[in-house]
């Protein structure tokens, strides 16, 4: 019974059934996830670097919404740029 409802539906049927290629997908998952977080940081972090003349946590600490915006757009792109070198 349990077959035929995963067989019906595409994206319960990646998910393996056995526990160790169960572990190796949650392993993988929070390893690329890790990976995908650091590189976020270094990413953040070379912004920083560039615009040293501002100072970020300050303006967003004073609610400049420019400031809000860029960093915000910066933090997707980056996340765009992760996922895809990822895959």
């Amino acid at each position: 019974m349990i077959q035929a409802f995963i067989a019906h539906h595409a994206l319960l049927a990646n998910i393996p059934l056995e526990s160790s290629g169960l572990w190796h997908a949650l392993i993988g998952t929070a390893s690329f996830g890790l990976l995908g977080l650091v590189l976020m940081l270094v990413g953040f972090k070379a912004f920083e670097f560039i615009t040293l003349r501002l100072d970020i946590e300050k303006q967003l600490e004073e609610r400049n919404m420019a400031v809000g915006i860029v960093v915000a757009a910066l933090l997707l792109g980056l996340s765009l740029i992760v996922v895809v070198s990822i895959l």
